[in-house]
């Protein structure tokens, strides 16, 4: 599962959309150097962080702040979410009806029994695009955010040795089509392809301590 991802305010962003808007490009980076260098980790109870989502909107990409995992009834659901496997958007391609990108420039992962933390990257400070899925959900607080989840795939050999599942890539050439284009099995088996393309590039290194 990725449980934590990072957003390094130095990023480049050529592997994010295929229409950068600067503002939106602009508005991250200020998140970002905001954020100080913290780990990005799922929304809950005690943390109560909002992170950066891209999402469609009027044809065109916006970034918006959302809680990692599903809310229902106003609390944090009691079923894992800030995950979603692929095979089950395969079977069930209605669970696509709303999609978002989450930006980030590498996630982490623990390899196990070593205990050792490993980040996953497309090499130094590049920013790339994870796929998710999303909801509306109330806060306990009683406001409306979009929830999302990141969609997870199995991982090819030369990441797999570290964990066996990763998040599934959107390439910028595909960002429009993940954000817009109709929820059906096409989609998701186009996002998996050229994820699978994507993950060739991805390079894995040990840290010293989770981040």
């Amino acid at each position: 599962m990725c449980a934590s991802y990072g957003l390094d305010p130095r990023f480049s962003d050529t592997d994010l959309l295929a229409e950068a808007d600067a503002e939106l490009l602009d508005d991250l980076r200020g998140w970002a150097r905001d954020n100080d260098g913290e780990t990005l980790r799922p929304t809950g109870k005690n943390l109560r962080n909002l992170n950066p989502l891209i999402v469609p909107q009027d044809e065109h990409a916006a970034l918006e702040k959302a809680w990692w995992g599903y809310l229902i009834d106003g609390q944090p659901s009691k079923f894992p979410s800030i995950n979603t496997r692929s095979e089950r958007l395969q079977d069930q391609p209605a669970k696509l009806r709303t999609r978002a990108i989450v930006p980030t420039t590498g996630w982490f992962e623990m390899r196990k029994p070593e205990r050792v933390w490993h980040e996953f990257t497309l090499g130094p400070d590049t920013l790339f695009g994870m796929a998710a899925v999303t909801q509306r959900g109330r806060t306990p607080d009683g406001d409306w955010v979009t929830c999302y989840s990141i969609v997870m795939a199995p991982a090819p050999a030369h990441l797999a040795e570290v964990h066996d599942r990763m998040p599934v890539l959107i390439p910028a050439s595909m960002s429009s089509a993940w954000l817009t284009a109709a929820p059906d099995r096409d989609l998701i088996d186009e996002a998996l392809a050229a994820s699978a393309a994507m993950a060739e590039r991805i390079s894995v290194t040990p840290t010293a301590s989770r981040p």
